[in-house]
């Protein structure tokens, strides 16, 4: 019955798997704990940059249709005398009296963006995710022209994906995203590496990860 019998190494293995060590223990809930956590956290985000992914790499197939709106007011006489004068500013907001004004009479938030005042006119460049818009007021009339750009969802998602025009917080999110996918990747490889003996597949698979890109990067972008 010998030639049946297990070898003395792969019954030390077996041992091994039935009688994990206290340390190994300890670690593989540690990583199991993380990578649950770190992979809950990021699930929806990640389904989201995966799609916005598909979305921005077909760009050019997907029609935008974009819809503006152009919209005409007028500032009282008293906002007019606190944008009188015919200096030249760069990177100044508007004062805070005028700003809340026009956020009421046109639905936009322009607190604290800055404008270039030129002798005659201050414009406000006012661009968001998935469109853009701006403001221009006469300084000496008091008329304001303000026009909106929308260019669909899916302008909008994919600008998110990219962080454009989408302000500090939106900024934040993504760092920390990006830090808890780090998390699930690194708790990931490590758990990969602890089960590696019982799955033959790990590291070519693995390897074929890192390879497959590299190698396209080779031979097709130049």
């Amino acid at each position: 019955m010998d030639h049946i019998r297990a070898s003395p190494q792969r019954q030390k293995l077996q041992a091994h798997q039935q009688n994990p060590s206290p340390h190994r223990s300890f670690w593989l809930k540690q990583l199991h704990q993380w990578h649950w956590i770190s992979s809950a956290l990021c699930l929806i985000g990640m389904l989201l940059f995966a799609v916005t992914g598909i979305t921005l790499n077909h760009a050019g197939r997907i029609e935008a249709k974009p819809q503006t709106q152009h919209r005409q007011v007028q500032l009282p006489a008293p906002l007019q005398r606190a944008l009188a004068g015919g200096d030249e500013r760069k990177g100044e907001p508007l004062p805070p009296v005028v700003a809340d004004w026009l956020g009421d009479a046109l639905g936009v938030s322009i607190n604290g963006r800055k404008g270039d005042w030129a002798v005659d006119e201050i414009y406000l460049s006012l661009p968001r995710p998935g469109g853009d818009a701006w403001l221009s007021i006469d300084r000496e009339t008091g008329q304001v022209e303000y026009e909106r750009t929308e260019r669909g969802w899916v302008s909008y998602l994919n600008d998110l994906h990219k962080g454009r025009n989408a302000g500090p917080v939106w900024a934040w999110f993504i760092d920390i995203f990006a830090l808890a996918c780090v998390i699930f990747s690194v708790t990931g490889l490590l758990l990969l590496k602890m089960h590696a003996a019982k799955r033959g597949a790990t590291w070519p698979l693995v390897a074929l990860g890192l390879l497959l890109p590299l190698v396209l990067a080779l031979i097709f972008i130049h």
